[in-house]
């Protein structure tokens, strides 16, 4: 899940590029554990920056036109380029298996409840 370059746009300037570990929820769905990559994905030769959320999840429809919230909790290493698409779907693997074991930890399980994740019926303000 991709955001669209108004929000990349306002995501804090000082925040360094690379992937990040979190939860993330569609709509008023369920909470997921994701993983996000903030930066400019050397491999693809990308001229404007990027965030994309991979949600650690399959869903049965796409969710086109739906509000997507995440928290991040942490991160995992920095942006790098890849030799090979092979070595980028590897990576992308080692990084979704650290994700996980660093959701499972008591301390991040719980920001899974958290409020912010509890949309207000018909009140989105902002974007949020």
């Amino acid at each position: 899940a991709n955001f669209s370059e108004q929000v990349v746009e306002s995501f804090p300037s000082d925040i360094s590029t690379g992937i990040y570990y979190g939860w993330a929820c569609v709509g008023n769905g369920d909470v997921h554990k994701m993983v996000l990559s903030i930066g400019w994905n050397p491999f693809y030769k990308n001229t404007k920056k990027s965030v994309e959320t991979h949600i650690i999840h399959t869903f049965k429809e796409d969710f086109y036109g739906e509000i997507l919230s995440i928290v991040i909790i942490g991160y995992i290493r920095p942006e790098k380029n890849f030799d090979s698409l092979e070595a980028l779907i590897s990576a992308i693997q080692e990084d979704i298996e650290e994700a996980k074991r660093q959701l499972d930890l008591p301390e991040h399980l719980k920001l899974k409840e958290d409020n912010f994740f509890h949309l207000p019926e018909g009140k989105i303000e902002n974007n949020h």
